[in-house]
Order: structure tokens, then C-alpha cells, then sequence
């Protein structure tokens, strides 16, 4: 069964080529869903704009940055506190938003001088923070406000701040991916280089593409020091803006989510000649292969080997408990783009889940290979969802729990499915083996919930009856 034509879509039959089925002997090759394309007219996307994909995703997580949105007030807002990514300043990065709030008037008369006063207002209330990243939005680029000349007036005045400009408005692409293309090229090409990190180690890494999403970050670095690895830099997880600056100082740049961040891996490689190595850090399985990879890099082996085996044993058993409760559970991933392919064979191969639906909102045909090559027959794999094809694909599937971020879980809650946040995560961190025990006891506790199942019930009529049986 190759290309799926849903239901819902037959008044938009050119979806049939954005949705595919795996079964038994197929050559993949021939039935790819189209990705990274412009959304067809007539369908609801659930895609972020690409100034979301480089402030919300990247920019907006470094803990000492002024995040300044050059324009209205709804794209500061809608980009902030969205996603769980504290740091270890007070979370500094998630307790204030900035916006030049722009009004019409100023879409009519320009924009320019009220970017300039709102960088002195924020640099002058925060003088502790010398850094900042300025992002213009669909109004200030249409209107063709010269942000990187304010930025030059504003820089020139105050000698000690350093300032990066994104110009990346929401309509430059298809969806958010654009932005992180945009953000990763521009600060390779200005930025890195720029300062000079102090070197403690004689073996160095840029960790890049992790964004300490409930402290993915702070697990992950435990690795690298007891393995004695210096991590120059974080792009972006818990990271300072001069930090990753010094990313040309790392000897080989380990990249995790790599549909993010392998553009300044790959830039990297082209002008320094550090090499890229991409893993998965979710699952026990793909976290020892991990380690085992960054380590042999070094030499390393010894020391991996027996980090492995520690926290193997410290975390097996509790991993064992939760793999004999969640054994043929069907799941559903409805997020971004590459946890797909990082979750879909971890979940199989350590908990035993069955995943049953994927969908990509910015995921490109390449992401699409690895996760259709990881996948098992059975399972539809949908790029840019749509509301009714959400609802469609949830009945023909018919999982046991969805991982998807918060505006799909509450469509997710009207099915009365179980729902764990794919995005910002329920209780985590998820990376890691304390992580994936996290990610295993979120799982259980979604699907053995009472709640669920008594909120399905109709309590007219004969309903009540069986609320009170329940209860």
C-alpha cells in the first residue's frame, strides 16, 4: 500500500503525496512523502513560521541574551515561555520577553527609531547583560526597516555589548525549519571565531542541536565530565552567547537533533575541519551507542565501558518495571520533525511499544528516510498534518497514547486518549537512562489513569450507572 489518500482529503487530493502507509515489501524509495514544502491551499497546517523555528527553537534559549522581537507584540509573546528549557542563572532566558511592540503607526512611518530606543531601554535595565540577538518579524521586513544599521548606531554607542541580527520573518519559508537554517549559517559566518574559550581538557566537543528541554542539558554534560570531555560549547541547552562563539575551538562537533543544528555542524566541518558525528540520546540502547561513539573518538573505551555499566545497573531495573507494564501499547508521535526517528526504535526496542502514526510539521525527505527505515510495517508516516487527518489517522490506528505538544493534546483530550507533551515533555528530562526512565513512568502513568477512561463516559442515562460502578 503505497500513498495514502484519506477521507478527509478528498476535496484536496494532492495530499495523497504528503502521506504514506509501510507494508510488507515495498522499496521505500518509491513512496517518500513529499516534506519541506509549501502547505496546500485549503488545508489547516500546524506549522511554526520561521522567525518561530529560529527564536522559539534556538536564539531564544541561550541564558544570558536579551531576545529582542522587532516587531508586534503577539510574536514576542507566542515565542516565549513556550518551551520548558531552564538554565542554571535562575532561568533567566524564560522570565522576561522583549518586543519593540509595534503599533500601525509605525508599519506606516517606520520602525527603525523604535528599535533603537527599545535596545537602549533594555540594555540600560538589564546592565548586567551585554548580549543580545535582534529578530526581525513579517511587518518590520516588509516594510524594509534596516535593522542592522540601528544595530551598528546602537553597538558603536556602547562598546562593551555585542549584538547578532536574524533576519528570518516568519513568511521566509515553508515553515520553522527555514529559521533554523537562517540562525545556524548567520552565526557561523559572523560570530564563531570571535572569542577565545579557556581550554581544560585535551579533548574538546560542541554538543550541538540540544536544548535542555527539562534539563536534557545538565544529564548529558554528567556523561561528558566523567569521561573527561570538555564541552566548548552547547548550541543552544544552558549555553552563554560567547560560548558559542568559541564553537571553532571543539574537536568534533556531536550532533543530536540534526535537523536543527547540522547546517553549522556541517559549516563547521567546511571551515574548520571538525568533524561531525550525529547520535540518539533517547533510549538505553542509542544513549550506550552514544557514549560508545563520542568516547572511541578519543580513545576513550575503557571509561565509557564503565560509565555504561554504572548507570545500566543504577537505572535497569527501574526501566524492566515499566517495560513489563507497557509491553504492546500502541503509540502515536505528532510532533516537529527528527524525535520521531530518535524515538520510534527506542520505544520499541526498550519498552516494547508499537508506534502506530508519525507526522512531521518541518521534518524534510531525508528525515522521512530514516524514520520509514526505522519504523515498523503498519505505520503511516504523514508530513504537515491537518486537523481532520489527525482525527482520521487516531481511528484508523487507534493508539494507547500520543506524544504531541500542547494546541494538538487538547484535541488529543476530546478523543480521551492518553497524552504525554512531545515538546516541552510532562516530567522530564528524556534524554539520557534517568531520562528514559522519566519518559517510560510519563507512559505509564498517561495510560493506566483512571481519568481517561471515566471522562469517555456519558453520565446521562445509563452512564451513571457505570460512573458509579467505576468509582
Amino acid at each position: 500500500m503505497p500513498m495514502v489518500l484519506l477521507n478527509c482529503d478528498r476535496d484536496i487530493p494532492e495530499r495523497e503525496r504528503h502521506i504514506y502507509f509501510k507494508a510488507p515489501g515495498e522499496d521505500t524509495r518509491d513512496y517518500l512523502p513529499v516534506a519541506n514544502a509549501p502547505t496546500i491551499p485549503g488545508t489547516l497546517s500546524e506549522r511554526g513560521c520561521s522567525f518561530c523555528g529560529a527564536k522559539l527553537v534556538i536564539g531564544g534559549v541561550l541564558k544570558d541574551t536579551i531576545q529582542m522581537i522587532h516587531g508586534p507584540v503577539g510574536c514576542a509573546y507566542d515565542t516565549w515561555h513556550t518551551k520548558r528549557y531552564p538554565s542554571d542563572n535562575g532561568h533567566f532566558q524564560l522570565k522576561y520577553s522583549w518586543s519593540t511592540d509595534m503599533k500601525e503607526s509605525h508599519i506606516v512611518f517606520g520602525g527603525e527609531k523604535r528599535l533603537e530606543k527599545a535596545m537602549n531601554e533594555a540594555f540600560d535595565a538589564m546592565p548586567e547583560i551585554k548580549r543580545m540577538i535582534v529578530y526581525t518579524t513579517c511587518p518590520t521586513a516588509l516594510i524594509g526597516d534596516d535593522v542592522k544599521a540601528v544595530v551598528k548606531k546602537v553597538t558603536d554607542a556602547r562598546p562593551d555589548v555585542d549584538v547578532f541580527v536574524v533576519e528570518c520573518p516568519g513568511f521566509a519559508g515553508v515553515s520553522q525549519s527555514k529559521g533554523h537554517h537562517v540562525l545556524n549559517i548567520g552565526w557561523v559566518s559572523e560570530k564563531v571565531g570571535t572569542v577565545e574559550p579557556e581550554i581544560t581538557s585535551p579533548y574538546t566537543i560542541n554538543f550541538i542541536g540540544d536544548y535542555n528541554i527539562q534539563g536534557d542539558t545538565f544529564v548529558l554534560e554528567k556523561y561528558w565530565e566523567r569521561l573527561g570531555i570538555q564541552v566548548i560549547a552547547h548550541f543552544t541547552g544552558n549555553s552563554t552567547y560567547d560560548d558559542c562563539r568559541a564553537m571553532h575551538r571543539g574537536k568534533l562537533n556531536v550532533v543530536n537533533c540534526a535537523r536543527s543544528a547540522g547546517y553549522i555542524a556541517n559549516e563547521l566541518k567546511r571551515l574548520y575541519g571538525i568533524p561531525r558525528l550525529d547520535i540518539d540520546s533517547w533510549g538505553f540502547n542509542y544513549t550506550a551507542e552514544a557514549i560508545r561513539k563520542v568516547a572511541g573518538f578519543f580513545g576513550l573505551d575503557e571509561k565509557a565501558e564503565e560509565l555504561i555499566a554504572e548507570e545500566t545497573a543504577k537505572w535497569q531495573p527501574q526501566l524492566d518495571w515499566y517495560k513489563e507494564r507497557l509491553q504492546g501499547k500502541k503509540m502515536a508521535i505528532w510532533t516537529g520533525g527528527p524525535r520521531l526517528w530518535h524515538w520510534t526504535k527506542a520505544v520499541e526496542d526498550d519498552l516494547g511499544v508499537e508506534v502506530v502514526a508519525m507526522s512531521s510539521k518541518f521534518g524534510h525527505e531525508e528525515d522521512f528516510e530514516k524514520v520509514i527505515a526505522r519504523g515498523r510495517h503498519g505505520t503511516y508516516y504523514i508530513d504537515d498534518p491537518n486537523e481532520l487527518e489527525f482525527f482520521e489517522i487516531m481511528d484508523k490506528a487507534k493508539p494507547d497514547i500520543i506524544f504531541t505538544g500542547p494546541r494538538v493534546g487538547d484535541l488529543v483530550k476530546k478523543l480521551h486518549i492518553p497524552y504525554v507533551n512531545g515538546h516541552g515533555y510532562h516530567n522530564g528530562p528524556y534524554m539520557g537512562f534517568e531520562g528514559f526512565v522519566n519518559m517510560a513512568r510519563d507512559m505509564y502513568n498517561a495510560t493506566h489513569n483512571p481519568l481517561m477512561r471515566l471522562a469517555a463516559i456519558d453520565i446521562r442515562g445509563d452512564g451513571a450507572r457505570l460512573v458509579e460502578e467505576a468509582a
